[in-house]
């Protein structure tokens, strides 16, 4: 491809591998800025907002719609315009521009409410400038996230290829188990660290760290561009996707044969050829048949008119598409989504003192999580798979399809836990009359829920991708590596939808805000009941 300077590189400048850290230094910091930031945002917009837990969650919601739908846009333009290298970099200045823009938000007391009148007991709302301010640095921090994280691991994988367009496996395999040790634990160190800092320095100190991290790493990576391999992009996947489609309509009223080996000419990326395409969804092969080689075709044999025939690959590539979404469309993501807010202000309403001067930070419990997940993935491949093939006489192996319904079957698992603990807190709260709803029960009953979304991770999350990759070409492993989010994205939508049944359920009495606020809490695990049946 093209750089963004105009000058063409296929081949390194110098070895690569050496150099590919930088890229990993800066997708690691993203994550980490992107999940420090994401873990306390629902207290940031209840405390200082002065929001209601669903407006605050459905921002949220929506805010997580966008940072997962967004890589799946970013990767349909990398592959098919700007190139990997030339949407990180867009993605990198656009994120540091939304978290100096949310940095000033703390900063700036005029860019939020003033604090709530304690006398009163009564709270301003944000204006709508402060609202445009603060929707504007969530929205230039999705854009970013969605330009870096469409490409990184994709990108990363370029400079694994050496000067005759050949990737080490070996190298390839060390390459993917370092990224997935540093997204982890850039994870881990964001929902530490960081909001560590944000619980005990404030704001301003919590929201300058994730965005000096961001810049550093966006300056890292600019310095090592000289170094990068950037491949050639194709042309525009998503509009070839669309013309198959096109094409298949145009084409309808032609029949397609029962046999297969029959004399019909199919077009190819370098002009007709023998080969067929499959015959699975047999009708989109309408769109790459040659019906008459003097008018759909040119004296140079390229299509006259690509949205009347195409390619076969591009036909494939349209069928590998359809054969994920099945898949792709699985129905825990409304539940993943919920577990991202509600288990932060579940978590804040518990007792989490260590000592009489430490308290965990309520986002920080969701290592838990991340934890439960690296150990089980270190265990089941380096413990119980080996003991297995051992014990059966033969190498074994779990399944994609059968990690994937593992998965699932946890994510609901924890549903169901999150909904018995909240309920067991709420009744013990109304026996002792605790009105305020808050430190009646120890933060360890929440341990279960985490370490079943853990293992939902470990069986689902990383093996969405690993098949996402074997089912579609390698044209569009952009697209492959960020189906998952946009799963995600659609189920934050779906969530979101959820909220405001729940809040609208709330306010049909005449409550007071703060009445509804555990009301809104008590119709959420009503739902989450609902949601399981």
């Amino acid at each position: 491809m093209e750089s963004c300077c105009g000058e063409k590189k296929t081949l390194m400048a110098e070895k690569p591998l050496l150099e590919k850290t930088r890229k990993r230094v800066n997708d690691a910091l993203e994550k980490m800025a992107t999940f420090g930031v994401m873990a306390n945002m629902i207290l940031y917009l209840v405390n200082e907002y002065h929001m209601e837990m669903a407006t605050a969650s459905n921002i949220l919601f929506l805010w997580t719609a966008a940072n997962n739908f967004m890589p799946v846009l970013g990767a349909a333009i990398a592959d098919s315009y700007l190139g990997r290298f030339c949407t990180i970099g867009f993605g990198s200045i656009a994120y540091v521009m939304g978290m100096v823009l949310l940095w000033s938000t703390a900063l700036i007391a005029q860019a939020r409410p003033p604090p709530c009148d304690q006398s009163s007991d009564s709270c301003s709302s944000p204006t709508f400038l402060q609202s445009m301010v603060l929707c504007s640095s969530l929205g230039l921090i999705a854009v970013g996230a969605g330009g870096i994280r469409a490409s990184s691991m994709a990108f990363g994988a370029d400079q694994l290829e050496n000067e005759d367009g050949k990737e080490n496996s070996s190298v390839g395999e060390s390459y993917f188990s370092w990224y997935y040790t540093l997204y982890m634990s850039a994870i881990l160190m964001g929902n530490t660290c960081v909001v560590y800092v944000q619980d005990n320095m404030g704001w301003k100190v919590g929201f300058a760290l994730p965005s000096v991290l961001m810049m550093f790493g966006a300056v890292l990576f600019f310095l090592g561009s000289p170094f990068y391999v950037q491949v050639q992009t194709n042309t525009s996947l998503v509009t070839g996707l669309f013309q198959v489609l096109v094409a298949s309509y145009r084409n309808r009223e032609f029949k397609l044969p029962s046999d297969a080996t029959t004399n019909i000419i199919y077009y190819h990326k370098n002009g007709p050829a023998p080969g067929f395409p499959s015959s699975k969804l047999r009708f989109l092969n309408k769109a790459c048949i040659v019906r008459d080689p003097q008018k759909d075709l040119m004296p140079d044999r390229r299509a006259r008119d690509p949205w009347s025939l195409c390619t076969v690959d591009q036909v494939e590539e349209l069928k590998a598409l359809l054969r994920v979404v099945p898949v792709w469309s699985r129905n825990d993501n409304v539940c993943r989504s919920l577990q991202n807010s509600f288990p932060v202000l579940q978590a804040s309403a518990t007792n989490r003192h260590i000592t009489s001067g430490f308290t965990i930070p309520a986002a920080s419990l969701q290592i838990i999580t991340i934890i439960s997940t690296i150990l089980w993935v270190g265990l089941k491949d380096s413990v119980l798979l080996p003991l297995a093939s051992r014990v059966m006489g033969r190498p074994v192996n779990i399944s994609t399809t059968r990690r994937m319904g593992f998965g699932i079957f946890f994510s609901f698992s924890a549903m169901i836990v999150t909904a018995a603990v909240e309920s067991m807190r709420r009744d013990r709260a109304i026996k002792e009359g605790n009105s305020s709803d808050h430190h009646l029960i120890s933060a360890l009953w929440l341990m279960p829920q985490y370490c079943l979304l853990g293992l939902a991770d470990g069986f689902n999350d990383f093996t969405q991708s690993e098949f996402y990759y074997s089912e579609l070409p390698r044209s569009m492993s952009s697209i492959a590596s960020n189906l998952n989010g946009l799963g995600f994205a659609v189920g934050s939508l779906l969530a979101s939808l959820v909220m405001n049944m729940v809040d609208s359920i709330s306010k049909a009495g005449d409550v007071r805000a703060g009445s509804r606020a555990i009301l809104t809490r008590v119709a959420t695990i009503t739902i989450t009941w609902f949601l399981l049946d």
